[in-house]
């Protein structure tokens, strides 16, 4: 995925994210996710204001002009935390808003600024080439997390592989990253981090899942071992 052409997949996975909160009660925002102590407010919050995030980086990559992904991680968790008790309908106008905006960000990025790179808040560096297609990883497991009839067996196949190639060239960047096998047994998607380590397989979906964090992987099966190693830490 690469220049506009990310846009696709992105606006699809943020209509179904929208659908699902729209479907949502007031009560339900105050619900519990697979990322506690955040409610679904906190999720739903940080998805918005992730979407202004991203829009100060390609800033930066068009203007040239350094511009952070947030003030500060103060900052990001008091934003957060001041949005995560609004009702339903402020949520959504919120999603929606900040959805257009992050669009037109990307639309008015000119082919130069598509090469050059700028730092997210993790210290990595990015193109936007490989920036836009983030907010179909955040998009896609922050929807799992709602815990709201959308689980990581609902994401798009294509979808699921590119986050999981993503997360795995990032762990691939961190020498401490434990040497581990992937292999996926429904699609083929296979993984090597390093050498002579363990090799989880399973479904792609619930790699995806054990792999970002959300489940001690017990749908998964390891080599040598009688239980899934912790996936390593990615973020």
């Amino acid at each position: 995925m690469h220049d506009l052409g990310a846009l696709d997949p992105i606006n699809a996975s943020t209509d179904r994210f929208i659908a699902t909160v729209a479907s949502l009660t007031d009560a339900q925002v105050d619900g519990d996710t697979l990322v506690p102590p955040w409610t679904r407010g906190h999720v739903i919050t940080h998805v918005a204001r992730a979407a202004e995030s991203l829009c100060r980086l390609l800033t930066w990559a068009r203007t040239g002009v350094e511009t952070p992904q947030y003030a500060s991680m103060e900052a990001r968790a008091a934003e957060i935390e001041a949005g995560a008790r609004r009702p339903v309908t402020d949520l959504v106008a919120d999603l929606r808003d900040t959805a257009a905006r992050f669009e037109e960000a990307v639309r008015a990025l000119p082919p130069a600024a598509w090469h050059g790179e700028v730092r997210m808040r993790t210290g990595e560096l990015r193109t936007p080439s490989t920036l836009v297609p983030t907010r179909l990883r955040e998009l896609e497991i922050h929807h799992a997390d709602l815990d709201a009839g959308y689980g990581f067996a609902d994401i798009p196949a294509d979808a699921a592989q590119w986050i999981l190639d993503d997360i795995v060239e990032a762990l691939a960047r961190r020498p401490q990253t434990p040497a581990l096998r992937l292999e996926a047994t429904d699609t083929g998607l296979v993984h090597t981090l390093g050498t002579g380590g363990p090799t989880v397989s399973g479904r792609q979906a619930d790699l995806l899942a054990w792999l970002s964090g959300r489940s001690p992987g017990t749908r998964l099966v390891a080599s040598g071992t009688d239980t899934v190693p912790p996936a390593p830490f990615w973020i």
